[in-house]
């Protein structure tokens, strides 16, 4: 399997993403959308940082359960439910992420929502993974 991260010199330079992933390879793994649910089925953490990385955490063990890894990643987006807090929060976001998932970027997008499936979730990642 192998992703091509692409990011023109014409388009404003990534900060967390990449512009485009090409994938190579012979599975691909569909990720459903993940909250901070813990395994008793109720959102944990109180901070959007917080349940960030249980959400992100969540994504990476289904992924993982599938036969991937975070560098199989083609494409994530980010649900989040106040897009001005994502943002202030980005820098925290960003360390999260490369803890747990490293420095190899998927395509991404971030997008505000009035509110997701359980009323105290403020963040949910779903996305998609090409493994072989």
């Amino acid at each position: 399997m192998s992703l091509h991260r692409h990011n023109p010199a014409q388009l404003s330079p990534p900060t967390g993403f990449s512009h485009a992933v090409t994938a190579v390879g012979t599975r691909l793994v569909f990720l459903a959308g993940q909250t901070s649910l813990d395994r008793d089925g109720k959102i944990v953490g109180e901070t959007l940082p917080e349940q960030f990385e249980t959400a992100l955490t969540n994504l990476l063990t289904a992924l993982r359960h599938a036969g991937g890894t975070a560098r199989d990643l083609a494409r994530v987006t980010v649900y989040a439910t106040d897009v001005a807090d994502y943002r202030a929060h980005a820098p925290e976001l960003g360390a999260i992420w490369r803890r747990l998932a490293g420095r190899d970027y998927p395509a991404m997008a971030v997008i505000g929502v009035v509110r997701l499936w359980d009323d105290q979730a403020q963040v949910e990642l779903d996305g998609f993974a090409v493994v072989e």
